[in-house]
């Protein structure tokens, strides 16, 4: 076990640097203190503990505290302790478990030492066992991701990096090197209760499998390097792809070509959407799983046009012919009424304006659906631009009858999200005159004498 440290400690060149420990007073921590100091001054080592009482236990946990305290005075080392009220943290912070919440409170707790000591690492005494629990609980639970990779050997933290020497020990190991050199580490009765999910994997899943391979932490240790490495290659790769497919990045929106993005090999498909997920979402829900990742997938490759999913906390993911759009702003109120004067410039909110003037140009010169021209002498006024209403019809330039809107928008291909904020153009008579650069109605009429000419134009800001 000593020559293995050493070897981790070599290859990952830590020395003549400033190392902050975690040290809880079990055995994992406890042991973890004795090895560093073993190499502190071969390796040139400025070693600091830190523990955090978390209150949970009244007396017998602030007992522990004062272990730490004192074996650290009597080995010569700087102990920085302190104990936090975390069931009050957890109260203040609903969202989070218990659980969650002591881990909060702990990491801050380290980055402040870190900073205080400058610290280049923090060194933590998760093992071989805990590696094992953590990957098949996130598999268990649908993670995504480097998440199913389990706990890194190493990673950027505040100042430093985290590094976890003991991910190629056993529990048994520790326990064993402890009991070598004459360490009596304080036990959490906690870990042995059968509430928390880990120590459920602990006392039934973990026996079995090393009754199967007596090294398979060492076995998972090795999936999760080469996991973790796959995963950063194909996230380079996923990043460099998915920028060609987005048509539209914003703060709480992303809009994306489907037809580009199933083009894109199925592990890029679903780090793309995980990547998307990630921007959109200050804090990934606990809930979000590989099973919101499927279901995207199965509505992109339907032959439906259209769908919606809806995802935790508010977000909206919405299938309209060839675009997927990612949204937190689907439930805001798109309607909009407003009236045109002659002549004036509107400023609409879907980014683009529509003039209206008094024009004598030749009507050759005004064709398309993003003009509408019409005699000023048959205008029924007062014009009117607004969002589409149900039930809405247009009397169609060239054909009998009427047709709906929304059958307008369906052979047009708009996009869903899109409809609701389409302007429609409508006369004093309540007569729709024009969709604006989709359809004209039979009112818009050519031939028209100079300067008795109304005409709208549609185009961007």
């Amino acid at each position: 076990m000593l020559e293995r440290f050493r070897t981790f400690l070599n290859v990952n060149d830590i020395k003549d640097a400033t190392v902050v420990i975690g040290v809880s007073g079990g055995p994992d921590s406890l042991a973890l203190l004795h090895l560093f100091m073993r190499f502190q001054q071969s390796l040139r080592l400025s070693i600091i503990a830190a523990h955090v009482d978390h209150m949970f236990r009244g007396s017998e946990s602030e007992e522990e505290m004062e272990f730490v305290k004192r074996y650290c005075r009597s080995n010569g080392i700087l102990c920085e302790a302190v104990q936090l009220n975390v069931l009050d943290f957890a109260r203040k912070h609903p969202e989070m478990s218990a659980q969650n919440a002591a881990r909060e409170c702990r990491y801050s707790f380290y980055s402040k030492v870190m900073e205080k000591h400058n610290g280049a690492f923090l060194a933590l005494g998760h093992h071989g066992d805990d590696q094992v629990e953590t990957i098949l609980m996130r598999m268990t639970r649908g993670g995504l991701g480097a998440s199913i990779a389990g706990i890194p050997e190493m990673r950027e933290f505040n100042t430093g990096k985290i590094i976890r020497p003991f991910l190629s020990f056993t529990k048994d190991q520790i326990l064993a090197y402890c009991h070598e050199h004459g360490l009596s580490p304080r036990f959490d009765p906690s870990n042995e209760k059968q509430d928390y999910t880990r120590n459920r994997f602990r006392k039934h899943v973990l026996p079995f499998l090393k009754e199967e391979n007596p090294k398979v932490h060492e076995r998972f240790q090795f999936f999760s390097r080469t996991f973790r490495e796959d995963e950063q290659f194909l996230q380079e790769l996923t990043i460099e792809k998915l920028n060609t497919v987005l048509k539209r990045k914003e703060k709480n929106e992303i809009e994306l070509n489907i037809e580009m993005f199933k083009t894109l090999p199925m592990p890029l498909q679903r780090r793309g959407i995980q990547l998307i997920l990630n921007y959109l979402y200050e804090d990934i829900p606990s809930s979000l799983s590989s099973i919101h990742i499927e279901s995207l997938q199965s509505l992109l490759s339907q032959k439906h046009p259209s769908g919606s999913l809806d995802y935790p906390d508010g977000l909206k993911v919405i299938k309209s012919y060839k675009t997927c759009l990612f949204t937190f702003e689907q439930n805001t109120d798109q309607s909009y009424e407003m009236q045109v004067q002659i002549p004036s410039r509107t400023a609409l909110p879907n980014g683009y304006i529509i003039t209206c003037e008094i024009s004598d140009r030749s009507p050759d010169d005004l064709s398309g659906n993003h003009v509408f021209v019409m005699p000023y002498s048959s205008l029924n006024k007062p014009l009117l631009i607004r969002t589409r209403r149900q039930g809405d019809k247009i009397k169609l330039k060239g054909m009998n009858g009427t047709k709906k809107v929304k059958d307008i928008f369906i052979d047009a291909k708009v996009p869903i999200n899109k409809r609701n904020s389409w302007p429609v153009l409508e006369d004093g008579s309540g007569n729709i005159l024009w969709l604006p650069g989709l359809k004209k109605s039979s009112f818009e009429e050519y031939g028209l004498t100079e300067g008795d000419c109304v005409v709208l134009e549609y185009k961007e800001q």
